[in-house]
């Protein structure tokens, strides 16, 4: 059988992206962003200068998390953390993070990929990540009007 599916295009990849990084300059944070498709495969990163080297990876994991599961990775720890086998267990799947800064883009109901942002607080993360996912969700919200 063969069936259709949505792809991130990278202009629009490059859209969210530099909403992003619009954020984090608006914060004063230097961060890392990630933006993959829905196979987790990188489309689109950026390291803003002097953002801490260590964080590359970390972005590119939240945004593949966010595209692997369909959920934004500050959900994960309040899943887990009374469930004692899966809070010592699962975070050492490679490449999950369960802290926030990842979040999946979704359209008409499909992952079609994720966004991941690391370098500054948690919170910081996730208004940067949020930035971006609403470039992305103005941007297919003017494709089915």
């Amino acid at each position: 059988m063969i069936y259709q599916k949505y792809a991130l295009t990278q202009s629009l990849a490059l859209k969210v992206l530099e909403a992003v990084t619009n954020k984090a300059d608006e914060l004063g944070i230097r961060i890392n962003a990630a933006i993959v498709d829905d196979g987790g495969n990188l489309k689109a990163f950026i390291r803003m200068d002097e953002a801490a080297l260590l964080s590359s990876g970390i972005a590119q994991n939240k945004a593949y998390t966010a595209a692997a599961f369909g959920k934004s990775t500050e959900e994960w720890y309040p899943m887990i953390k009374d469930e004692p086998s899966l809070l010592t267990g699962i975070v050492h799947t490679e490449k999950l993070v369960v802290f926030g800064g990842g979040i999946p883009l979704i359209f008409n109901g499909k992952i079609v990929g994720g966004v991941g942002v690391s370098g500054g607080t948690a919170d910081e993360d996730v208004q940067c990540a949020t930035a971006g996912v609403q470039v992305f969700e103005e941007y297919v919200q003017s494709l089915v009007k």
